[in-house]
């Protein structure tokens, strides 16, 4: 395949996955943060912190209208760098996925991506919605939750290699050790520092759509991915694969 048509199949897979992304977010999300917004502002009406007035309302649908119109770009764009991560990942393994068709190879991918850099994180760090927790610890949950999406794709990465070392099912050493591994680090990772205020039914809501919504986006690119790069491959190849 030439690079010209490998960085085109990328770009394209990973920003349709990012526009599927972003629909299904707006479709199943945009309501429970609509809830969840509505318990904050109720909040700040009843602490004085704000008055419950048209020009509060007028404002916060100017808010909400811009916020929403820009979701489904975000993901696209968000799309877009995470299809690069996944298509040259694809373009490194592909010959030692299982599979027998490209889409296979990078269904297999994507899931072993989901679970490693998203799952475990998430199982982790759940998401909130955006209204809870407190805003001067937010820095701290960044770093805190791109550290174990670091620490689980470093990780994974050095135990796929090592994988190569062991024959038939030996293999399942550095599935066990990578288990391991991850375990330790799930409880020597300090916890969320904020207390969850909001009713727990709405969050725990909030957060199996949450799931839906970026597993769709695995989905979406491994098929999307794995269809291109089945359909337009060739026989000379200008990039190579280990």
């Amino acid at each position: 395949m030439k690079t010209f048509l490998f960085i085109v199949i990328v770009l394209f897979s990973g920003a349709f996955a990012g526009l599927i992304h972003g629909t299904v977010n707006f479709a199943i999300v945009e309501p429970y943060l609509d809830q969840a917004i509505g318990i904050e502002n109720q909040n700040l009406f009843e602490s004085g912190e704000e008055k419950d007035s048209t020009k509060f309302w007028v404002e916060y649908e100017g808010y909400r209208v811009w916020q929403k119109s820009g979701q489904i770009l975000a993901g696209v764009i968000l799309g877009t760098s995470m299809g690069a991560l996944f298509g040259i990942v694809f373009a490194l393994s592909r010959n030692s996925l299982p599979g027998n068709n490209d889409i296979k190879k990078a269904l297999v991918l994507a899931g072993i991506m989901w679970f490693t850099i998203y799952l475990i994180p998430f199982l982790k760090y759940p998401a909130n919605p955006p209204t809870v927790g407190d805003a001067e610890t937010v820095v701290l949950r960044v770093i805190l939750y791109l550290s174990f999406i670091a620490i689980s794709g470093i990780g994974a990465i050095i135990f796929y290699k090592l994988s190569h070392k062991f024959q038939n099912k030996k293999k399942f050493v550095s599935l066990i050790g990578y288990g391991i591994f991850i375990s330790v680090v799930f409880f020597i990772m300090p916890e969320n520092p904020d207390e969850i205020t909001a009713p727990m039914n709405l969050v725990n809501e909030f957060r199996i759509m949450s799931v839906l919504g970026v597993s769709s986006f695995w989905i979406s690119i491994g098929i999307i991915l794995g269809f291109l790069w089945n359909r337009f491959e060739s026989n000379k190849d200008t990039i190579k694969y280990s």
